[in-house]
């Protein structure tokens, strides 16, 4: 099925924010993390920046792979903020198309291109320098759609309640909302 837009999903432009504080991917409490910044786009899209870090290197000066990896997934996530969905990674499949230096900026865009019932099949493109930069990273993947209990039967107990009792309501509710 052809996916849409939640009518109460962030309108496009619009930081998306982190989801959890201690997230590696978007949360500012994490010193070595991505801190990556989302932007809602037009449809069911999003776009993402994150620069490089000499923390973040594999081979002497060049991101790590999961790194780009990770980056690719949190961003190819933060799509379920507009079907208003929590969903979890169940595949992802990535393609390393050329290295990614340190202190390079990378440019994300994502979009879902399809929904079945639970699964939300998604699309990602890394660029260096901004989004007419070379391509560097591609990933496909496929999201399950879950309940708010997956986490809680799952996670450690004090991070769940450091989540659910954060004050900033706004983002509390974004990341454990589920569709109406």
């Amino acid at each position: 099925m052809k996916p849409v837009r939640h009518p109460d999903a962030p309108a496009p432009g619009e930081l998306l924010g982190a989801h959890y504080e201690h997230c590696f991917g978007c949360g500012g409490g994490q010193p070595h993390g991505l801190h990556l910044e989302t932007r809602a786009g037009e449809g069911v899209s999003v776009t993402a920046e994150f620069t490089v870090r000499p923390a973040h290197q594999g081979a002497p000066g060049l991101a790590h792979g999961g790194i780009l990896a990770a980056a690719l997934d949190e961003t190819l996530g933060s799509l379920n903020w507009l079907l208003r969905t929590i969903a979890v990674t169940g595949r992802l499949e990535t393609d390393f198309l050329r290295p990614v230096p340190v202190g390079a900026t990378l440019h994300l865009e994502a979009e879902v291109t399809a929904v079945a019932r639970r699964k939300i099949y998604s699309r990602a493109v890394g660029r260096i320098g901004g989004p007419d930069g070379p391509l560097a990273v591609r990933a496909e993947a496929l999201f399950v759609e879950v309940a708010v209990e997956h986490f809680v039967q799952h996670g450690r107990e004090e991070e769940i309640q450091a989540a659910m009792s954060d004050p900033d309501r706004i983002r509390r509710a974004r990341a454990f909302e589920v569709n109406p």
